[in-house]
């Protein structure tokens, strides 16, 4: 059978690998081509068009972008129909992949959509929209099925791939220059979103001189990024080095760590680091934000757990002041906060959805082909 994916960031691009991996063991005569990144092209998928380039964040900055995103919505539909696929696999990314979608259901296109878009936080109107167009919706959080389900929509709970990824991870230590406890800046994979929330964390360097900090780096983003941006706050590169491709080889000696919203949070809790969550858009993306987010909270640790487990300090709150108390006072939590991480991680079901989304897909594409056989 032949799958086409698409992936438009660093955590579709991990999901999007190990559900190819999960889809090959099933489907020995597969075709896999992909939007992403170096993990779902290694794990055996041509590679179309790498996220890197797909990467827009904020109303402000998506609009800016337009014409750039308008030519790839323009290409993926041509590479769509080249290649024909038996199904179009969709990994969150729902300014695109919803588009995409609408579009491949009018071309008889079977859409399943792993990884669901976070409309349940605004928008939920676009609920329809998926209904009209989404053969399946795999759903990884606890309380999306019951919302799909008020839209009339096929829906498969399949867990969180998160839990097939992080406990059977080798964690190869990290070594440092010096045997201080670590403290971890996760800026995000989004070169915008660096820009903005790097300068920002490295406010809080000088104040905790017992610990190394050490800044998470994407591979995807040039070295000379992570470098302006710390002389620009006045510290040397010694001081705040930057590793590049090993995130969870730090976070699995960390003792703490402020983290740019978004998949990285659940990641930071789930091996256990004491963790705030931070955020500060544009103010014109910040202000329509405030009139169309619906949830209680922006970290899906608190969303999961429905409380204010970790804090969030967004917009005007995100200063080096509250950053650095809310730090102190999560890293001192201790068994109380390892509690938590162990309801998150029951929460969130057990191990194998990347094999219970793939086993999903193949079954109904199989299914369905053998239906339109005479």
């Amino acid at each position: 059978m032949r799958y086409y994916i698409i992936a438009g960031e660093a955590s579709g691009d991990l999901h999007g690998s190990n559900l190819i991996r999960s889809i090959r063991d099933l489907d020995q005569d597969n075709q896999i081509w992909a939007w992403g990144g170096e993990k779902m092209e290694a794990a055996g998928a041509m590679l179309r068009k790498h996220y890197k380039d797909l990467a827009f964040m904020g109303f402000v900055e998506v609009i800016r972008h337009l014409p750039t995103i308008l030519r790839n919505i323009t290409f993926c539909k041509k590479d769509i129909a080249d290649f024909n696929p038996d199904a179009l696999i969709l990994i969150d990314y729902p300014g695109f992949n919803m588009r995409i979608a609408k579009w491949a259901k009018e071309e008889g296109i079977p859409v399943y959509y792993y990884i669901s878009p976070q409309i349940w936080a605004w928008k939920e109107k676009r609920g329809y929209a998926l209904k009209a167009s989404v053969r399946k919706m795999l759903c990884i959080l606890p309380f999306e099925p019951d919302f799909y389900l008020r839209f009339g929509m096929e829906v498969v709970y399949v867990g969180h791939p998160l839990l097939d990824v992080i406990p059977a991870y080798q964690a190869e230590p990290v070594e440092l220059p010096e045997d201080k406890p670590l403290i971890l800046l996760m800026p995000g994979s989004r070169r915008q979103e660096i820009e903005r929330m790097l300068p920002l964390q490295l406010l809080i360097v000088k104040q905790f001189p017992d610990h190394r900090f050490v800044i998470a780096g994407v591979p995807h983003q040039p070295e000379t990024l992570y470098s302006g941006l710390i002389h620009q706050a006045g510290l040397p590169e010694s001081e705040v080095p930057v590793i590049t491709g090993r995130t969870y080889d730090l976070l699995s000696q960390a003792k703490g760590a402020v983290v740019t919203s978004g998949t990285a949070t659940l990641e930071t809790a789930l091996f256990g680091v004491p963790l705030i969550v931070v955020y500060k858009g544009s103010p014109l993306s910040y202000q329509i934000a405030r009139r169309l987010i619906r949830v209680k909270y922006i970290s899906l640790v608190n969303l999961i757990l429905d409380a204010p487990v970790v804090p969030e300090l967004i917009q005007g709150d995100c200063t080096a002041g509250s950053m650095v108390s809310s730090l102190r006072k999560m890293m001192r939590s201790g068994s109380a906060w390892l509690e938590q991480v162990r309801e998150l991680k029951q929460r969130l079901g057990g191990v194998g959805a990347s094999h219970r989304a793939a086993e999903a897909i193949c079954e109904d594409v199989q299914n369905k082909t053998k239906k339109s056989q005479p």
